[in-house]
Parts: structure tokens; C-alpha cells; sequence
């Protein structure tokens, strides 16, 4: 192995313009690639295919279209009805309606009412206003009618009658595509210029808006993040080395890893998602410690005998290894989201660990070849390896490990045992906008729209009647009927919008619409509806989207508070079996009908908030896993390296131990446990890992090849990797910490907690790491290997 190192060496500074070019075509062919990326609009798939519960809300979306498709405007007012505001709410909703993209409009100015013409024996879909309202007296009628149409109430308007909703719809292909941003902007646009005229208060949600505007922040934060990542590894690379050529060329690097990144998607036929959006920030932090070893091992040789060639060709052989190993553990870190079977967090893992390895590459084939080029570095530029300070530290630290080693296992027991009570405070809950502060006006506007309306989270129950024709049967509809009655009894849902909805809505109209006749008709009334052709067929019913052709399946469609994963998976729990005894237990028969069985129904919860929570729950269990297979590999890489269960048993604490204490952390700090958080372990400890293969190869090559005590090898271990160890930690910290500059929460918890886990990381690999190596080994920590 040290051959093929040797000859690495070699091979890379002989052909030095051959591998500058081969450099050069790689980029431009990722330049070119990274020139066709395409930002993806859909919602994130990250159920696996296979999933049953993934199955079921696609034929779902398949048969009714998306179920978060609706974008709710709400006009906060006691003045909906004067003349002028009405005009103007009536002239947003037409303007609206023949925007692109838009399938439907609703509001109390054009709401769907039903006529029965008796002659023809049908009854008629009409608007409420043929028009536009001229006078008062046509508002005030308008009024009045939507007063006897209980359907619409808490609906279009709230109790209070201040707060006026306008549905927009969406079509299909908007729903996910760039032009839904351009929609969302002009609709929005409008609206609040219509609550300037009229001095009205607007309020904006549902899911088009609610995912746009996430979409639209997180894309101006990945732009930020990355511009702040390179500012700031930058800064403090030059103070560092002092040098700006060590900055310009490690930007170099830096700029080949994103472009190559953004190629990679391409080539893979990705596109960029939430998550891979994060890939080049994490790219400039984490090739960044490449660049510092290589540099920091060829001065430091250079120091010793002068010898540019030699000194790089030392830094390919020594330093190459110790970085392939380290970021063999990014990679694994990185790596094992590929193996999940979400396509999200495939997508990061396969881009993000190939990016890691293919920048390792081009750090230790680029700097090297450039440095050969370059002036040998000067007395200024290695005054960095003689820090003062930092030799101060480091001196002290190996003082405390040669002497105090009892004290050190005392206040690490004590942090850990503290951390670990902390874990046990950790609550796993996620929000659909919980990642926000809470004055940001989507959370706002969301709350006010709960508080009045109870939510805009579509929670669906899809019913397969498994015949055609028997979705319309009396029986199902008071089935329907009885569901309902028990999701009255949770506050956190709004009315449900079914066939029975519309037959009700029908049977008023039948009978004169008098709105003490919004009810279900017995068997007897709903046979004479039969009579008029009430079969609620047609493209203007407002309710044809709660059946399909066949009349076998059939919806019933709430709205819900985003109440958290945790409440919406206890709402699943306790209403599935109720649904399942309403729709498949026999009371004549005294049985119980199985799925499938046709005697029955086969009626699930689905829509896009429960789907939301089955995903949340998935990904943490998913991410739990991805952790500890990371950390298994890791350890495996350990013991082909070191080949001994102690060397495994001290590399694998040091990385482990921060986890520990950052999970502590968040326990007592109320930090939820979501895939935002959960993500920062297995990144973590593969990064974190990389000290621990800094130090421990330096050490094997201190103890082996300089034939040194195991004191003297944790001393030089200590004072010479120590310093590079400390300037990537800087790197990396500060790297990761400018995500708190973030406006989302769990980006912020990222940012935060990441760049926690690293500092105690460098801490643990240089105090706790070299405590074991001298505690393990005391009966020959006084004598020669």
C-alpha cells in the first residue's frame, strides 16, 4: 500500500499537464451538464413506490387530481357587502379565473346554486350572480340568499361573518410546474391590491401558496448560504496562511466541487430538490480540510529540508492516504441515504457522497500540481505552523492527557451521563410549517385562516364501493353520513365535503330551497330525486369531483389544523377503526365484513397532511437507521485500518460521543426530532470521523515508521496534527454555522447542531482519543512499540 502511494505520487507530479488537462475537460463537460439543471416543483416523494400507503394516495391523485391544490385568499372585513367592495371582490375572483393555470374560482360572488326546473324535470347549476353587481339591492339579495345555504357556511365565511374566503383551484400541471411561482405572485399581487383599494386585511394560504413561498425563500437561501460559505472559508483561509494564492486555488477547488455537483443531478436525471440544494454549501465547507492538510503537510516538509518536489510528493504520499480514508467516511456518511428507499434522500445521498470522493480527487491531484508551479512558500507563509497560541493550547492539552487522563474520563462520563438524560426530553414531532418563525406571515396567515375556518390541510378518507353504480346507494350515503358524525367530534376538522354534502345541497333545491331541507332524505325522498336527473353528473356539478365514472369510488374530502405528526397519526389511529366498523360491520348479520369483501367498503385515510405524516415518520425512522449503518461501516473501515477491536473500540467514541451530547442538547433546548435534525447525525459522524483518522494515522506513522514511545507518539500526534485538526474545525464550524443565517428553523438546527458536533468532536479526538491511546496501551506507554 505505501508503494502505490509512493507511485501515486509519482505518477500525479510527472504528468502534471496531462492532469491539468484531463482536469480542465472534466470541468467544462460538468459546466455543461450543470448548465441544463432544472429545480424540481413537486411535492417531495419520499414514501417508497413499494409502500402501500404511497399507492394509495397516487391512484388517489390519479382519480380526483391533487388534493392540495387549492389556494385559500382570505378578505378580513365587516364591509364584504357595500357596493364598491363587492364590485372589486367580484371583479378578483373574473380576473383570477381567466389567469392561466386556474381551473376554478370560488367565492361568495359567483358561489354554484341549484335550480329545479320542473318541466324538464333536471335540475339547472347557476351562479349566484349572473353579473356584475350595479346596486346595493343586488348585493343585499346576494346576501341573503348565501344566508339560506348552510353548505356554505364555514366555508366561503366564517361564523362572524368578517373573514371571506375565495377558493382558487389549480389545475393539474400547474400544481407542479415553474409557472405555479409566476401564478401564485400575480394572484397575490392582485389580492392585496384589491385589500388596498378597500381597506381590507388579506390573509394567504393553502397548499399552492403555503409549498411556492417555501420554494421561493429556500431558493434565495441556498444562493446566500453558498455565497456566505465561500466568503467565509475564504477570509479564514488567508488568515490562516496568509497567502492569497492558498485562497484563489482552494476556491478553484471549491468551484470544480459545485460545479460537479450540479452535473452529477444532471447526469443522474435528477432534479434539484429541497434537500439536494444544500449539496453545494456542504461541498465548499467540506473539501475546504482537503486543501489544509495537503498545504499544511508540504510546508511543514518543505520547513524540514527545503525541497519543494519532495515536499509535495511527501504531502501526496502521507496526507493522500489519511484524506482517502477520511473522506471514505463522508462518503459512507453521506452514502448510506442512497440505501433508504425514499427517492429524496437517495437523490442527496448518491449526489452528495460521489461529490466527496471526485473532490477529493481533484484536491489531491489540482494543489499539488499548482504548488509545483508556484514559488516554494515563504517564512510568512508557514509562520502558521509555529501559532503561539494555538502551540499553547495544544502543549496544554498534552499535558492534561499525559497527567490528568482520570479527570478527563470523569468530566466526559459526567457530560455523557447529563446528555443522556437530556435524549430522554427529545420529542419526534414535525409541522408542515413549523421550520418557520412564528411572526413570518405564511405561519400567520395560517393560524388566522385556522382559528376561523380550522385549517386547510386536506385530510381525505377514499372509498372503493368495489361495484360500479354502488358509490350512489342510500346505504353508503348514510354510512357517509354517520363517518362525518364522527369527525364532528374532533375540533381540528372542518365539515367534510361529500356526496351526501351534495345530495343535501340537492334535496334543499328539491324542496324549494328552504335550508331546513339541507339534511339526507330518507329512501323514500331520494327515489324521487331519482326523477329529476340529480345523478350529479356533468362538468358544471361542483361536486363531480367526489366520484369517479364508474360511480365505485367516492371521497369525503376535510380540512385540518396542521396539528403536528404526532396528533395527525393519533387522529389516524382512532379513526381508522371507527371507519372500519361504520363502513364493513353488518348489524343484521352480526359481522364483520373483511377488506375485500364485496359485501363491504374498502374506505382509508389518505390526503396530503396524513401523507405528510406517514412521510415524517418514515424518513425519521429511515435517517435513525441510515446513523447506525453509518456507524457500523465506519467502524468496519476502522478495523481493516487499524485491525484491532481496541483501535475500533477508541476510533468509534470520539465520533460517537458528540452525537451523544448534541442529541442531549437537544432534549433540553425543546429541538424537536424531525429529518431536518435527524439528517445532521450520519453527516455528522462521518465528518466528525475524519479527526479521528487525521490523528490515528499520524499517530501509527509516529509510532511505526519514527520508532517512538507511545508518550512520544501521542505528543507529536498531538502538537503537529493538532494544528491542521484546529483549522479545519474553524473551517467546518464556521462553514456550517451560517446556516442559522437561514429563516427556517430546522435549517437553523442544522446549521447550529452540526457545527456543535464538530467542535466537540475536535475536542474529543485531541484530549479524549490520545487518553485512550495512553490508557490502553499503559503497560507500554513507557517503552518502544
Amino acid at each position: 500500500m505505501k508503494q502505490f502511494w509512493h507511485n501515486l505520487a509519482r505518477t500525479i507530479l510527472n504528468h502534471r499537464i496531462l492532469s491539468l488537462v484531463l482536469l480542465a475537460i472534466l470541468t467544462i463537460f460538468m459546466s455543461i451538464e450543470a448548465s441544463k439543471v432544472q429545480l424540481s416543483y413537486e411535492l417531495a416523494k419520499i414514501l417508497p413506490k413499494t409502500d402501500e400507503r404511497f399507492k394509495l394516495y397516487e391512484s388517489f391523485k390519479q382519480r380526483y387530481g391533487e388534493d392540495g391544490a387549492v389556494m385559500v385568499i382570505a378578505a378580513e372585513t365587516d364591509h364584504m357587502y357595500d357596493l364598491n367592495t363587492f364590485q372589486h371582490w367580484y371583479d378578483l375572483g373574473e380576473i383570477i379565473k381567466n389567469t392561466g393555470g386556474i381551473k376554478d374560482v370560488i367565492s361568495n360572488a359567483n358561489l354554484p346554486v341549484l335550480k329545479k326546473d320542473e318541466a324538464a324535470k333536471k335540475f339547472v347549476t347557476d351562479k349566484i350572480l349572473d353579473k356584475r353587481p350595479q346596486t346595493q339591492a343586488e348585493v343585499d339579495a346576494v346576501r341573503e340568499k348565501i344566508k339560506n345555504l348552510p353548505v356554505y357556511q364555514d366555508f366561503i365565511y366564517n361564523d362572524a361573518g368578517n373573514v371571506h374566503l375565495m377558493m382558487v383551484t389549480f389545475n393539474q400541471k400547474t400544481i407542479n410546474d415553474h409557472s405555479r411561482i409566476d401564478i401564485v405572485k400575480r394572484i397575490k399581487k392582485m389580492a392585496l391590491d384589491f385589500g388596498n383599494a378597500n381597506q381590507v386585511k388579506m390573509h394567504f394560504s393553502g397548499m399552492p401558496f403555503i409549498r411556492t413561498e417555501f420554494t421561493s425563500q429556500v431558493t434565495h437561501e441556498l444562493g446566500l448560504f453558498l455565497l456566505l460559505a465561500i466568503g467565509v472559508t475564504s477570509l479564514i483561509l488567508a488568515i490562516f496562511f496568509r497567502s492569497l494564492k492558498v485562497v484563489i486555488f482552494a476556491l478553484i477547488v471549491v468551484l470544480i466541487g459545485i460545479v460537479s455537483s450540479l452535473g452529477i443531478i444532471v447526469l443522474f436525471g435528477f432534479k434539484i430538490t429541497l434537500l439536494s440544494g444544500l449539496i453545494p454549501p456542504l461541498i465548499v465547507v467540506i473539501s475546504i480540510p482537503n486543501t489544509i492538510f495537503l498545504l499544511n503537510k508540504y510546508h511543514e516538509e518543505y520547513s524540514l529540508h527545503g525541497n519543494k518536489i519532495q515536499a509535495l510528493s511527501t504531502s501526496i504520499e502521507k496526507v493522500g492516504q489519511t484524506l482517502f480514508l477520511a473522506n471514505l467516511t463522508t462518503f459512507v456518511g453521506f452514502g448510506v441515504f442512497a440505501f433508504t428507499g425514499s427517492a429524496l434522500l437517495v437523490e442527496f445521498g448518491i449526489v452528495a457522497s460521489i461529490n466527496v470522493m471526485l473532490i477529493y480527487l481533484v484536491s489531491l491531484v489540482f494543489i499539488p500540481i499548482v504548488f509545483s508551479y508556484l514559488p516554494p512558500p515563504s517564512a510568512k507563509n508557514t509562520a502558521h505552523l509555529e501559532a503561539k497560541r494555538l502551540t499553547k493550547v495544544l502543549t496544554t492539552i498534552n499535558f492534561w492527557v499525559n497527567n490528568h487522563r482520570g479527570l478527563i474520563y470523569a468530566i466526559i462520563v459526567l457530560i455523557v451521563g447529563t446528555s443522556v438524560y437530556g435524549m430522554t426530553k427529545i420529542q419526534a414531532i414535525g409541522y408542515i410549517v413549523d421550520d418557520l418563525p412564528r411572526d413570518n406571515a405564511i405561519f400567520t396567515d395560517l393560524k388566522f385562516i385556522e382559528k376561523n375556518f380550522k385549517g386547510v390541510m386536506p385530510f381525505e378518507v377514499n372509498i372503493d364501493a368495489y361495484k360500479p353504480g354502488r358509490a350512489l346507494t342510500p346505504q353508503l350515503l348514510t354510512k357517509i353520513k354517520r363517518m362525518e358524525k364522527e369527525f364532528a367530534k374532533f375540533p381540528e376538522f372542518t365539515k367534510g365535503l361529500s356526496l351526501v354534502t351534495a345530495t343535501k345541497f340537492i334535496y334543499q333545491a328539491y324542496r324549494g330551497g328552504n335550508p331546513k331541507y339541507f339534511v339526507l332524505p330518507g329512501i323514500d325522498e331520494l327515489n324521487k330525486l331519482k326523477e329529476f336527473n340529480a345523478s350529479l353528473e356533468g362538468k358544471q356539478n361542483s361536486f363531480n369531483g367526489f366520484i369517479d365514472s364508474t360511480k365505485r369510488y367516492t371521497r369525503v374530502s376535510f380540512q385540518m389544523a396542521d396539528v403536528g405528526t404526532v396528533r395527525t397519526n393519533e387522529l389516524i389511529k382512532i379513526l381508522q377503526p371507527k371507519i372500519d366498523s361504520i363502513f364493513n360491520y353488518d348489524a343484521e348479520a352480526g359481522i364483520m365484513h373483511k377488506i375485500g369483501d364485496p359485501e363491504g367498503y374498502n374506505a382509508q385515510i389518505t390526503g396530503n397532511s396524513v401523507v405528510y405524516a406517514w412521510q415524517n415518520d418514515y424518513l425519521q425512522k429511515n435517517l435513525v437507521e441510515s446513523t447506525f449503518q453509518a456507524i457500523i461501516l465506519i467502524c468496519l473501515i476502522m478495523a481493516l485500518l487499524f485491525r484491532s477491536w481496541k483501535m475500533v473500540l477508541i476510533s468509534t467514541l470520539p465520533s460517537l460521543i458528540p452525537l451523544i451530547i448534541t442529541a442531549g442538547l437537544m432534549g433540553f433546548f425543546g429541538i424537536a426530532l424531525k429529518p431536518t435534525t435527524i439528517l445532521i447525525f450520519s453527516i455528522a459522524f462521518g465528518i466528525s470521523s475524519d479527526g479521528t483518522i487525521y490523528f490515528l494515522t499520524r499517530y501509527k506513522d509516529e509510532l511505526l515508521s519514527k520508532n517512538r514511545t507511545i508518550a512520544q507518539a501521542v505528543t507529536e500526534t498531538i502538537l503537529n496534527t493538532g494544528v491542521s485538526m484546529f483549522y479545519t474545525v474553524v473551517i467546518l464550524f464556521s462553514g456550517f454555522f451560517i446556516f442559522t443565517a437561514s429563516t427556517f428553523k430546522g435549517t437553523q438546527a442544522l446549521g447550529i447542531l452540526i457545527s456543535v458536533t464538530l467542535l466537540m468532536a475536535m475536542i474529543c479526538n485531541l484530549i479524549l482519543l490520545p487518553a485512550f491511546l495512553m490508557t490502553i496501551n499503559k503497560s507500554d506507554s513507557r517503552k518502544k512499540h
